[in-house]
């Protein structure tokens, strides 16, 4: 008897520990910029910004922008993926080692960066593409921004052109920051 308590005793324990169930839109591996696969399913329960970012791009100071978020709400649950890309001007020419010490030395970036991908519809990669299915927007540009709930089922999408520190921004990171996860299904503001 006393070793079927133990037994349930630890079953519960250890689904009061368990980690939150990957959402469909992070249950996706990617190659991180120094060349490891990395499960999504590691921010399940986090908001998650989604950039795909650039080296030589009118909107490169937004990396500043991204960085000041990491830093302020980072410890509140936010994670920043950069996902740098050359699909548009080919304004990302350089290997991943080039682009990890741009973004280190340029702009201390600490947040995860991943191996250089695509973001458009001919070669997009799986996040972007369940993003883009999701929202019914494509990145237009460099810079564009996706911010996932902590739930994984409400997404919103921001233009190029949008600061990474602007209101409407802050607002919408606040706003998902303190919802709990599954309050939503989706919304969406930008192009």
């Amino acid at each position: 008897m006393k070793s079927i308590l133990f037994i349930a005793t630890l079953l519960l324990t250890a689904g009061v520990n368990a980690a939150p169930a990957c959402p469909a839109l992070l249950n996706f591996s990617l190659t991180d910029i120094h060349g490891k696969t990395r499960s999504l399913c590691t921010y399940a329960g986090k908001v998650v910004l989604v950039v795909n970012t650039t080296s030589q791009c009118g909107y490169t100071g937004q990396y500043k922008g991204l960085q000041a978020l990491s830093d302020q709400y980072g410890p509140r649950g936010l994670v920043v993926l950069g996902l740098p890309a050359n699909d548009f001007g080919g304004q990302e020419p350089g290997s991943n080692v080039t682009i990890k010490n741009f973004c280190e030395v340029g702009y201390q970036v600490n947040f995860p960066l991943f191996a250089k991908t695509g973001v458009t519809a001919a070669n997009a990669n799986p996040l972007h593409e369940a993003l883009a299915k999701t929202t019914g927007e494509r990145p237009r540009w460099n810079f564009h921004k996706y911010l996932i709930d902590r739930s994984g089922t409400r997404v919103l999408s921001f233009a190029s052109h949008v600061d990474p520190q602007s209101k409407d921004m802050v607002q919408a990171l606040e706003s998902l920051l303190k919802a709990k996860p599954g309050a939503a299904k989706l919304a969406q503001t930008g192009e």
